[in-house]
Parts: structure tokens; sequence; C-alpha cells
């Protein structure tokens, strides 16, 4: 899991407002009971010692936010009376949290965002097609292909000379139009960096599209002949084939860093070692068990990578003042100023992963913790 979306957190100083809230509106009293969650959570934060400005900031955007249609959450990171992100949840958090501490609580946000995979859909027929991209961030965007060839779309039978050329023009026009729709979808794909191409609609045309993608793009497509073009066509199998090939690219994704940290032979392995590695710029990607009820802590200065599991540590390399702070929170923010990943596992997919932490190495050197066999690759 890429964090930049999360930088501008770490910006700025804190202390932060972190919370999260149930924002779903789809009865007819769900905004009284929207007020009434958030008062409950104003009141935490100002019990914990927040200060009015940056609560009335955070106020600010869960009165003043877009609703969206159904069950979902928002998440919102405050500093200093001023908002700083805010993020929309696909589905209401597990519970409702408010937090006031040295560093934005963001553990919450990565486990139920989870891996996040930039995606390009085109559904297309021999006119043209309809294409949706999203970021690894969400941010979606679209574009309607019209082919340049609109005459003698389908191969008929007329009989006689002309039999040919028409065959021959209808599938010259067919090939146009997979042209044109092969360039919009490149595009898309190459301003979101997708992962994913999934094709889908006439068979006739996603083949033709399909074997007009440069090379880059090939082994990201998956075609279906689910969905159509056609008015009040039922997307749901489109829809359906969409979301499990983003999950099976997603799981690749975390059995991928398993398997590399597997190969490191214990390096990097618990939390004295994560935390070390992360001081000297060693983490490509963390691996970190979600555990809601983690108590453990760190501690931490000014620097990203001022991070230890004792303040001598922390002492010995002149930083003034360390404080003492969530660990989770403080491994994300090293991860962010590090240009590190995340894969936030269940507590069943690293069973015997030591603290339920360990990292990916970039490199390994004598003064790597564990050191017994140079990381595969470098």
């Amino acid at each position: 899991m890429q964090l930049s979306f999360l930088r501008p957190l770490y910006d700025r100083p804190g202390p932060w407002c972190s919370v999260y809230l149930d924002a779903s509106r789809d009865t007819q009293d769900s905004r009284p009971g929207v007020d009434l969650r958030w008062r409950a959570l104003k009141g935490d934060l100002l019990n914990q010692g927040a200060d009015a400005a940056t609560v009335d900031a955070v106020e600010r955007v869960v009165r003043g936010h877009d609703p969206l249609p159904g069950d979902y959450g928002i998440a919102v990171f405050a500093a200093r009376g001023r908002p700083a992100l805010t993020e929309y949840l696909s589905a209401p958090p597990l519970r409702d949290l408010a937090s006031w501490s040295e560093l934005p609580h963001t553990m919450p946000l990565l486990a139920q965002r989870g891996e996040q995979v930039a995606w390009v859909r085109v559904l297309a027929d021999r006119t043209g097609a309809d294409a949706v991209a999203v970021s690894a961030g969400g941010v979606p965007r679209k574009a309607h292909v019209k082919g340049r060839e609109d005459f003698q779309l389908r191969r008929v039978n007329p009989g006689g000379w002309s039999q040919s050329r028409y065959q021959r023009a209808a599938m010259e026009a067919w090939h146009h139009n997979a042209g044109d729709t092969v360039a919009a979808t490149v595009e898309l794909a190459e301003k979101v960096g997708a992962e994913v191409l999934v094709v889908a609609g006439d068979v006739r045309a996603t083949g033709m599209i399909a074997a007009q993608l440069p090379e880059r793009w090939q082994d990201m497509v998956v075609r279906t002949d689910a969905g159509s073009r056609a008015g009040g066509a039922d997307p749901m199998r489109m829809d359906d084939v969409t979301v499990q090939t983003i999950a099976e690219v997603a799981d690749q994704r975390i059995s991928t860093a398993l398997d590399r940290f597997g190969m490191q032979e214990d390096v990097g392995a618990g939390l004295d070692a994560v935390v070390s590695a992360l001081r000297r710029n060693q983490v490509d990607t963390m691996l970190l068990v979600d555990d809601p009820s983690s108590t453990e802590q760190l501690w931490i200065g000014p620097e990203p990578t001022h991070i230890a599991t004792d303040p001598a540590q922390l002492s010995a390399m002149s930083v003034p003042d360390p404080h003492r702070v969530r660990a989770d929170a403080a491994l994300v923010r090293a991860l962010v100023g590090t240009h590190a990943e995340l894969a936030v596992l269940g507590p069943d997919e690293a069973p015997d992963l030591t603290d339920g932490v360990g990292a990916v190495l970039r490199y390994v050197d004598a003064a790597t913790p564990g050191r017994g066999h140079d990381v595969p690759g470098t």
C-alpha cells in the first residue's frame, strides 16, 4: 500500500484530532443520528484536551461534507485549527472514534482502506466504448469513445460482386473504432497508473481492443463478455468481474510481500528489528498485523526516522525531548517519511509474525540486526 496520500498529515506539527464517524444518511432521521454521534465524539475530544479551534475545524467538515448515498463513513484529521485530510470510507467504521494525540491516528483508516489497486474498465461495442478509471487514491476519471467509423458496422450479405467489399469495410470499421478505444484506454491507464484493465462487452470488440493494446498493458488485460452498452443493461455481472479482478491483484500483492519477507531468513522480523531498519531507511515494505486493541508504544523525535523502543536510543542521536506515542502511529509516520509501503495483514495471514510486524528490506549490511543472509536481489 502506497502511503503518499498521508503526507499532508506530517507536513505540520501536532497534536492531532483524528475522527472516524459513521456518516450514513440513508434513513429519514439520519441527520439527527449523525449529529448525535458527532456530539459524543466532540465531547471525547474536549475531555482529552483538544483545543476548541481544532475541534471546530473537524465539526465544519463533519457537518459540511457532501453526503453519499447508503452506508459510509468519514475520517477527518485536523491540527492547529485547520483540517489537513478528509477521507470517505466505503463502509461505516467498526466503531466511531475520536483521538487527540501527538501523531494522527491513521491505522483504522489504513486497515479499512486496504490495498488500493488502480484500474481501468472499458465497456465496448463495435461503435466505441465507455471507459472509467480509478487511481489508487480513489480518484475517478471517465472517457467516452465514439469511433471514427459509423458506416457499415455489420457484416451483411448483399450478394453479388460487392459482398467481399462490404465484409472488408465492416472489418476495417471495427478495427479503426477499436484503435480509437485503445488510445483512450491507454491514456486513462497511464494517468492513474493502472494495474488492471478490464475490457467488457461485445466479444468481437473486446478481442480487437485487447489485440491492439501496447505490449506493456497486455498482461494486465482481463476480457469478459459481461456488460452491454445497450440501454437498460444490467451492470451487475460486469461489476462482479471488476471487483473480483481487483481483489485478486490486491491479494497477489500481499502474497508477494510475504514471500519476499520469508526469503530474508528472519532479517527484519519483530518490532526491534523493524524500528532499527526504519531509523536507517532500510524498509521497502512493512508487514503489520492489524490489532486495534494494541497498547504498544514507541518513542519519537521531530523527524520520521526519529523512532525507537527506548528513549535512550534517541538521546544517543542527540534528539531532544522524545515523546511516547502509539506504536502504529509512529511506524506509519516513519514509512511515509522514508517512502516505504505498508501491507496490512489479518491475524490469520501471518500467525507467526514476531510482534505482529516485519519488514522487507531495501538492503542488508553488517549492522542489520539478525543478519544471517543477504536479502535476495540486493
